[in-house]
C-alpha cells in the first residue's frame, strides 16, 4: 500500500503525457465504464421495496414506541435512496440527461426531502476541487474548522466548536439530516435554480406527506420522537459515509493544485471492508475511482481499484486504503490537529485574565 502525502507535502506535478489519459485508456479497455442496466434495475427495485417495508411497518406498528425501532430502520433506508440519488446525479445509471434529472428529483426531492439541483450543484464543486480551501464547498468552516489556517480566521459558532471538534463531530453528525434538508429548501428561494419550481413542488410533497403521516398516525410526543430518531440517525449514516473519503487528507490551496489525477487521488482515501461495507457505502468506500471516474457505475469500482492502485505505482503517486477505523481515527486526529490554534488562543487568554 503507498503512503499518502501529509497536508505539509508539496504535491508533486504531472510527468510527460497525460498521466490520467492513459489511465482511463486503460479503464476503457477493461468495459469498466459500460453501463450495468440491470445491476440498477435490481437495486432500484431492492430499495424502492424496503422504503415501501419500512412505511408499511409504521403504519402497522402505530401508537407504540416500537415505532423508533422503524425509525432507526428508515434512517438506513432514506440513505440508501440518498446514494441512488448519488448515483444518479453522476450519471451512472441512464445516458440521457432528461431522465436522469427527472428521476433524480423524483428519488431526492420528493422521497428524502434533498432538493437534488442544490446538491448537484454542490457536490460538482466538490468533485472538481476535493478539499480545496477555497473552491470545495465541503470544507467550508460553517460549524468545523478543517485546517489550522481556517481555525486562526474563525469566528461565530465554528470558533467556540474548534476547540472541541474531535469530539463533538459525530454529536453533530445527528443534524446532517437537518442541515441537507433545510439548505435544499433555501436553495429554492434562487431564482437561478433551474426548474425550481418543479423542486420546491416535489419537497414541500414530501415534507407534508412526511409530517402528515407522523401525526395522522402517532400522538405529538411519538411523532416528534419517531423525527428525531429518523432524521438524527439519518444524518449519522450520511455523514459516516462520507468523513472517511477525505477528511484527514491534505487540503489545497494556491500553487498546491496539482493535475487532475494527483488532486483527486491525493486528496481521497478508499475504505477497505469488502462487499458488506461496499452495500453500506453504496460503492463510495472506493472514493478514489469515484472521484476519477465519477460516472462508472458503482459495482465496478472495485474492479477498477487494482487498475488505478497499479498505475499509481508506476507513477510514483500515493495510494491511500485504510480500514474504516482507521479512517475514522484519522478523521478525528486531523480534526484536532486543526482546531489547535482555537486551544492556544483559550488558553492565552486565560492566562491574560
Amino acid at each position: 500500500m503507498a503512503s499518502s502525502p501529509t497536508a505539509s507535502t508539496p504535491f508533486p506535478r504531472e510527468g510527460t503525457g497525460s498521466d490520467f489519459a492513459r489511465l482511463s485508456e486503460k479503464i476503457q479497455a477493461a468495459g469498466l465504464m459500460r453501463r450495468r442496466p440491470a445491476y440498477y434495475a435490481l437495486r432500484i427495485t431492492l430499495v424502492a421495496g424496503l422504503y415501501a417495508l419500512g412505511w408499511t411497518a409504521f403504519a402497522l406498528v402505530g401508537d407504540n414506541w416500537w415505532t423508533l425501532l422503524v425509525a432507526a430502520f428508515l434512517a438506513f433506508v432514506f440513505g440508501q435512496v440518498a446514494l441512488l440519488a448519488h448515483d444518479l446525479a453522476h450519471r451512472q445509471i441512464f445516458r440521457l440527461r432528461k431522465a436522469t434529472e427527472v428521476s433524480g428529483r423524483i428519488v431526492g426531492n420528493l422521497f428524502i426531502c434533498i432538493a437534488y439541483g442544490w446538491w448537484q450543484d454542490k457536490h460538482t464543486r466538490h468533485h472538481a476541487h476535493p478539499n480545496d480551501e477555497e473552491l470545495d464547498p465541503d470544507v467550508d468552516p460553517n460549524f468545523i474548522v478543517w485546517t489550522q489556517h481556517q481555525a486562526r480566521h474563525a469566528d461565530g459558532v465554528a470558533r467556540f466548536l474548534g476547540r472541541y471538534q474531535a469530539f463533538l463531530f459525530f454529536p453533530l453528525l445527528t443534524l446532517e439530516g437537518f442541515h441537507l434538508h433545510i439548505s435544499g429548501i433555501r436553495s429554492l428561494r434562487d431564482p437561478s435554480l433551474k426548474n425550481r419550481g418543479w423542486e420546491a413542488a416535489l419537497v414541500f410533497a414530501h415534507v407534508i406527506g412526511y409530517l402528515g403521516v407522523l401525526f395522522l398516525v402517532l400522538p405529538p410526543a411519538k411523532a416528534i420522537a419517531f423525527m428525531l430518531v429518523h432524521q438524527c440517525l439519518f444524518g449519522v449514516y450520511m455523514g459516516s459515509i462520507f468523513a472517511p473519503n477525505h477528511k484527514g487528507m491534505p487540503t489545497l490551496e494556491g500553487a498546491d493544485r496539482a493535475d487532475f489525477l494527483r488532486r483527486q487521488v491525493l486528496t481521497s482515501r478508499d475504505v477497505r471492508g469488502g462487499r458488506v461495507i461496499g452495500l453500506v457505502f453504496g460503492g463510495l468506500n472506493y472514493q478514489i475511482e469515484h472521484h476519477l471516474f465519477p460516472s462508472m457505475p458503482s459495482p465496478h469500482l472495485r474492479k477498477a481499484q487494482a487498475i488505478v492502485r497499479r498505475h499509481c505505482e508506476e507513477l510514483g503517486v500515493g495510494y491511500l486504503e485504510t480500514g474504516l477505523i482507521a479512517s475514522y481515527r484519522q478523521t478525528l486526529a486531523s480534526l484536532h490537529r486543526a482546531g489547535a490554534p482555537l486551544r492556544e488562543a483559550a488558553v492565552r487568554r486565560r492566562a491574560a485574565a
